[in-house]
């Protein structure tokens, strides 16, 4: 099943930068890990409305990623260092002069390629 990454999340991804997610292994835990991956840093109310998405693999249909599939990492042991992380908080002030703190979390979705050829 092809389940597309919901388009109201875009914004979500835009501005993540590629990085590659590396390990050293554990004795008796085989090869080292070397997987791309999606890094960014999202408000905790946007980490909130995406959570349900956890863990399950979504395509990419716009923008820089395009082709590509995406599976946010929570809470699955193999990635432990990347689970989600205090991305430290922002002070600002509204337009009526008002002021709020806004927190943020530090996120990885791991990235691969899901192009597919076509018969001819």
């Amino acid at each position: 099943m092809r389940r597309m990454w919901p388009e109201e999340f875009n914004a979500i991804i835009a501005d993540a930068e590629e990085v590659m997610l590396e390990s050293s292994a554990e004795p008796g835990a085989g090869e080292p890990l070397h997987r791309k991956a999606l890094k960014a840093r999202i408000a905790t109310e946007d980490y909130e409305r995406i959570w349900p998405l956890a863990e399950m693999r979504f395509r990419l249909g716009e923008g820089p990623f395009a082709g590509k599939a995406i599976t946010l990492i929570t809470t699955n042991p193999h990635y432990h260092p990347w689970h989600p992380k205090d991305g430290g908080s922002v002070e600002s002030v509204s337009d009526s002069g008002r002021h709020y703190k806004t927190d943020y979390l530090v996120v990885h979705f791991l990235l691969d390629d899901v192009r597919e050829t076509s018969p001819a």
